[in-house]
């Protein structure tokens, strides 16, 4: 059974609170997971923040999930996924410290898949994979992602609606995985959320 460990590390605007999810064997990748809008109560404790950071430690990942600057214990003032960036590079620092130069992959639902898509811009080396999951296109100026991004949305998406996801995907070349009937929060779906995640790395050499 993976690990629970809480952490608190210093952060841009104060400490930052999250917790790991360790792999039974030492692990072969780092996951970071970004939650959603935090002015809609959006935290690390999100149903499907929860359900990526278990399917990662399962592929033998150390996931780690947090909460934002202004979230629960988390120092700072909301700022639009501007300064949230830096909050995922905090993260993703203090996890290489902790587990080594693994393979990085960064993770995030609605907001948080924002936040995650420009922090891949100002890491270098870039991690190796983006897994977005609602991501919320419209809402924000979505930057660019590459080709190998793993992206699902729920057909009956009621926040973020599919078609603007499918206009932003569709000049990039990028491969949407559509779930039939599910909403933004994908309830009753977490498990077909969770299988597709297992599919996309499972059999990959990371």
């Amino acid at each position: 059974m993976p690990t629970l460990k809480k952490f608190s590390i210093a952060g841009g605007a104060g400490n930052l609170e999250g917790i790991a999810h360790l792999p039974d064997v030492s692990p072969r990748a780092i996951a970071v997971v970004a939650h959603p809008l935090p002015t809609m109560g959006g935290t690390m404790e999100n149903k499907v923040v929860t359900t990526l950071a278990k399917t990662f430690s399962e592929l033998g990942f150390a996931a780690l999930r947090f909460n934002f600057r202004g979230v629960g214990n988390s120092a700072g003032e909301f700022d639009s996924g501007n300064s949230e960036v830096d909050d995922v590079l905090a993260i993703a620092r203090y996890a290489q410290e902790e587990f080594g130069t693994l393979p990085l992959i960064l993770s995030g639902f609605s907001f948080g898949g924002y936040v995650q898509a420009r922090a891949a811009q100002h890491l270098h080396p870039h991690p190796e994979r983006l897994v977005l999951i609602a991501p919320a296109v419209g809402r924000f100026a979505m930057p660019p992602v590459r080709h190998d991004t793993v992206l699902v949305h729920g057909e009956l998406d009621e926040v973020v609606p599919l078609s603007e996801v499918m206009d932003w995907a569709r000049p990039q070349h990028l491969p949407i995985v559509v779930l039939p009937e599910a909403g933004h929060f994908f309830h009753g779906r977490l498990n077909q959320l969770k299988q597709i995640v297992l599919h996309a790395f499972n059999g990959v050499p990371i």
